[in-house]
């Protein structure tokens, strides 16, 4: 039985990141796709994974999110966007916020209406939940994204937008894991901002495959919240110092940073009053505004008030299963100084 992204022409902005490749990993596993379009701006990272994946449906652009000509040269005859494209890290967004602006908001509004004028069946919008009651510019660029997406569906369009939101991920590009990593490589000091902090833990190769889905399952104007388990960042510190640490191994409290969260959350108290369905490995937040579509799809399902959903009131994993993950996505291996990839020095 044919599935959704089969024979499919698929453009991933962002392709180059740690989502980007591991999306493309699963388009290529799971399904047969005609081709995959890897926008991107870094000319070096589309070499170094044209060079990895070495596959003849893999297409390479040079492009910027910024540049809506080049965006609807793109997107000409493709089925499915997603869109990963970003400035991510908090800090750097706070020092420019012309520029998180022009490639987290203008950006993402440049690929809605390239989508609508190529006539994309979908397009997900793969956000965070720094969106959620936003702290940080960064956060708050993404909670523009995803509206600007959400309304898209409102338009006279054949493409369905949607979003997926979705927390902490071991291993991604800027995330706590390889930081701690590299300070037991380098300083052998684990610094933590508040030990009272708590975060969602997820592997990257689950994360994707719910990016999939969602998208499989959307019909225009949803955020799908991935369900998500959560640890105390300090059993994560603690199982690390305990597997890769030593006697001298210490760890710093250094005071919790401007933009940051002691809990993060993936559904505000406000959207989980009155229009979440649960939906197994979701929950589904259906859209403040009127989409006719998607309001008859939805009709007669439940709507739960689930409050809040941060990684506080999140199944928490015990300090052993934190353990466990860390252990099977490879981040309890041997550190070798000499092998560990440029991103731990930069």
């Amino acid at each position: 039985m044919p599935k959704l992204f089969d024979n499919a022409t698929i453009l991933i902005t962002g392709g180059t990141g740690s989502w980007g490749q591991e999306l493309t990993k699963q388009l290529l596993t799971k399904y047969s796709p005609k081709e995959i379009r890897i926008y991107s701006r870094g000319e070096m990272k589309q070499v170094d994974m044209r060079l990895k994946f070495n596959s003849p449906k893999l297409k390479f652009i040079i492009g910027d999110v910024r540049d809506k000509t080049r965006l609807l040269t793109a997107t000409k005859g493709v089925d499915y966007v997603f869109h990963l494209a970003a400035i991510k890290h908090v800090p750097v967004c706070e020092e420019n916020p012309e520029e998180a602006i022009l490639t987290n908001i203008i950006g993402t509004e440049n690929l809605v209406f390239a989508c609508i004028e190529n006539n994309i069946k979908k397009m997900i919008d793969v956000s965070t939940d720094k969106a959620v009651d936003p702290l940080n510019l960064y956060g708050v660029t993404k909670a523009c994204g995803e509206k600007i997406t959400i309304a898209a569906n409102q338009k006279a369009t054949n493409t369905i937008f949607a979003c997926v939101r979705g927390g902490n991920v071991l291993g991604s590009r800027g995330s706590i894991i390889p930081l701690f990593r590299k300070q037991l490589a380098t300083t052998n000091v684990l610094t933590v901002t508040d030990e009272r902090m708590t975060r969602f833990i997820f592997s990257l190769q689950d994360a994707i495959g719910l990016v999939l889905k969602s998208a499989e399952e959307s019909i225009g104007g949803e955020v799908f919240v991935m369900k998500m388990p959560s640890s105390p960042v300090m059993d994560i510190v603690n199982c690390l110092k305990e597997e890769l640490g030593d006697k001298s191994t210490k760890i710093e409290m250094i005071g919790i940073r401007y933009g940051e969260k002691l809990d993060e959350v993936l559904v505000s108290r406000y959207e989980g009053q009155d229009r979440v369905i649960d939906d197994g490995d979701f929950y589904i937040i259906l859209p403040f505004l009127d989409i006719e579509k998607t309001k008859k799809h939805y009709a007669g399902m439940k709507i739960k008030n689930i409050g809040e959903f941060n990684s506080r009131n999140a199944k928490i994993l015990s300090k052993e299963e934190v353990r466990k993950l860390l252990k099977k996505n490879g981040f309890l291996d041997p550190i070798v100084k000499e092998k560990l990839p440029e991103q731990y020095y930069s």
